[in-house]
């Protein structure tokens, strides 16, 4: 199984910063809103496979919004 990202659209404030500091520019912001009000954000499940897992989004979020679940790397670098 691929890296994957889960966003807990409840306590998203859409700022933004993890769409900053992802390194393939996957996270967006979605056109949907959160019940506070805020509009969330989302990565396409097309743009998902580029996901490299590298929690950077994770480790940004103020929030404590992003789960990154990362696929196991054999050695020499293949998954």
């Amino acid at each position: 199984m691929p890296s994957r990202v889960e966003f807990r659209e409840d306590r998203c404030k859409g700022c933004l910063l993890c769409t900053e500091v992802c390194p393939t520019g996957i996270i967006q912001q979605s056109s949907r809103f959160n019940q506070k009000g805020y509009k969330v954000v989302e990565i396409t499940p097309e743009a998902m496979k580029e996901c490299k897992g590298c929690a950077f989004c994770a480790m940004m979020c103020p929030d404590f919004c992003i789960n990154v679940f990362t696929t196991k790397q054999a050695k020499g670098g293949k998954k």
